[in-house]
């Protein structure tokens, strides 16, 4: 058979001496054919000898599915950080023999529409719409029947969404300062408008409530709650500072995220204070960084792999609500037992 055509179901009902109709019963699967044991294995050998492959337009106009996904994404394929996100949604949707379209909006909203209208024009079966930033967002509206999952995101209006379980990882993170013995904790990176604006994050205050819980179980509070805007690597840096100039030093520092937990390294390294000898760090997100620093950062993950592989078994499963998926504490070298220094008990 030569190669620059496609191999049809005519092609293997010659070779194996069997009409089209019972080729195709049996190479799709359908009930009721009552044909033998001994023609469906001649049908199937037929279609691997010759490289049969299902036609996806003549599927999709017979089952009245294209077996396409489309994921429209806010910065999540221009980014390092949740690159995994794709891997999962890509991996899953294999998986499941189904294609995916993606575009990228880099949260310019004018560019949703159509990139939402050329998924559609495709007859996509749903739509995955991920972002970067967990917030909450206006999903636009899109045809009836079409079926819509928000990938770290929410919406007002409800649509099944996949989000990181921040509380539960805010506790786990505070207890892995709390079971080492510290009690003089200072949290790095507060922030009121992420905690408590659903447009800024809805993972944020989550995440804070769950710190606060951990605390509150041991009857404490945070020694002092930073507040810092960008969660950079400078305003870790400052911060950390600021702290070990102060008149109550901690023990143990949470940072909001790597970044910030990047910078306060600099600081205690730059003033010849060991981690964790003499301060202990923790952090949130799992950033390549935190395993390049020295010693690793204990941190907890953000499952974006995970996360896009619930969003695509959501999508095609059904299902409603808001699903949050564990975030893994990743144990490395950050953590001791508070010790004693000038200025401070431990």
């Amino acid at each position: 058979m030569g190669s620059s055509r496609r191999v049809t179901l005519a092609d293997v009902a010659e070779r194996t001496g069997l009409s089209k109709t019972s080729v195709s019963l049996i190479l799709n699967n359908r009930p009721g054919s009552r044909l033998s044991a001994d023609a469906v294995l001649r049908v199937q050998a037929a279609a691997a000898e010759l490289g049969y492959r299902p036609d996806p337009a003549a599927q999709s106009l017979r089952l009245g599915k294209t077996r396409t996904i489309g994921f429209l994404s806010d910065e999540v394929t221009v980014t390092r950080f949740a690159s995994a996100m794709i891997r999962g949604v890509l991996d899953t949707a294999e998986q499941r023999e189904h294609t995916v379209l993606i575009a990228e909006t880099g949260r310019d909203p004018q560019k949703t529409a159509p990139a939402l209208d050329a998924m559609l024009a495709r007859r996509a079966d749903g739509i995955i719409v991920g972002l970067m930033g967990a917030k909450e967002i206006d999903v636009p509206a899109i045809a009836s029947g079409v079926r819509v999952v928000l990938l770290n995101a929410s919406s007002p209006t409800g649509e099944p969404s996949i989000l990181p379980d921040e509380e539960s990882a805010g506790r786990a993170i505070a207890r892995q300062l709390l079971d080492a013995g510290h009690r003089r904790i200072t949290l790095i990176g507060d922030s009121h408008s992420a905690a408590t604006d659903p447009r800024v994050s809805v993972t944020v205050g989550a995440r804070f409530a769950g710190l606060d819980a951990a605390l509150a179980e041991v009857g404490i509070n945070f020694l002092e709650r930073v507040p810092v805007e960008p969660w950079e690597p400078v305003g870790g840096y400052e911060a950390m500072q600021k702290m070990l100039n102060g008149p109550e030093v901690p023990t143990g520092i949470i940072c909001s995220n790597d970044r910030l937990a990047f910078g306060a390294y600099q600081a205690l390294q730059e003033a010849g204070w060991r981690i964790p000898n003499d301060m202990s760090v923790v952090s949130f997100d799992d950033d390549e960084i935190a395993s390049y620093l020295r010693p690793g950062l204990t941190t907890a993950q953000i499952p974006y792999e995970e996360m896009g592989r619930h969003a695509v078994d959501l999508l095609l499963g059904g299902g409603e609500g808001r699903h949050l998926v564990p975030m893994p504490i990743i144990i490395r070298g950050s953590v001791g037992a508070p010790r004693g220094t000038e200025g401070f008990t431990s």
